[in-house]
């Protein structure tokens, strides 16, 4: 029997739980998957939420082959990392809040987060990064567990994540209906906006 089977129930429900937590609950990318919910519809948000899974996953990977040492080491990249992040949300708080408050515009014009995108922002967004070093200084085994264990965690990260968000952005697609008007969907694109520009004030406490 593979090691990985031999893990405990208690322990797979620990991390499952850990993982919907931090996946769950509003941050970032749960905002930003609202609006693209909200703006674009489901289907052209996948992308979006499947960089996000995939953007943590590779995340708690070079965490677990050694990456989050450096920040130990190295505390002005972790600030340096801050910074970057806090730019960046402003920028796409920005995006956001601004967008087209027309829906055909913003269907015909506007474009959702990419895979790729998605997936690069991970590497900006310091929840993720606690997300990443929490998990696997927390769920990680020693010896010849270690990496079966890496595994398990980035497996159920993933398959956790993507319902997660996904919830989110069926909010997203509950709300469309009333955002037809041009006042009410600019309304709440500039909510949105302020939402996502106020998770700067999470990074730095």
């Amino acid at each position: 029997m593979s090691p990985i089977l031999s893990f405990e129930w208690p322990f797979i429900l620990s991390l499952i739980t850990f993982a919907a937590t931090m996946t769950g609950t509003p941050g970032p990318n749960n905002l930003m998957v609202t609006a693209s919910g909200a703006n674009f519809g489901y289907r052209c948000t996948v992308p979006h939420m499947l960089g996000i899974g995939c953007g943590l996953v590779s995340m708690i990977l070079l965490v677990a082959a050694g990456l989050g040492v450096v920040f130990v080491q190295f505390p002005v990249l972790h600030d340096a990392l801050r910074w970057l992040g806090s730019g960046y949300l402003l920028y796409l708080a920005w995006k956001i809040g601004f967008s087209s408050s027309s829906l055909a515009d913003t269907e015909h014009e506007a474009k959702p987060m990419s895979f790729m995108a998605a997936a690069s922002f991970q590497y900006v967004n310091p929840k993720a990064w606690m997300m990443s070093v929490t998990a696997i200084s927390t769920f990680s085994f020693t010896g010849e567990l270690y990496w079966y264990s890496v595994s398990a965690i980035a497996a159920i990260f993933f398959l956790v994540c993507y319902p997660s968000v996904s919830l989110w952005a069926g909010f997203g697609i509950f709300i469309r209906r009333w955002l037809a008007q041009e006042k009410t969907r600019r309304i709440f694109n500039g909510l949105m906006g302020v939402l996502t520009a106020g998770c700067v004030v999470m990074i730095w406490q």
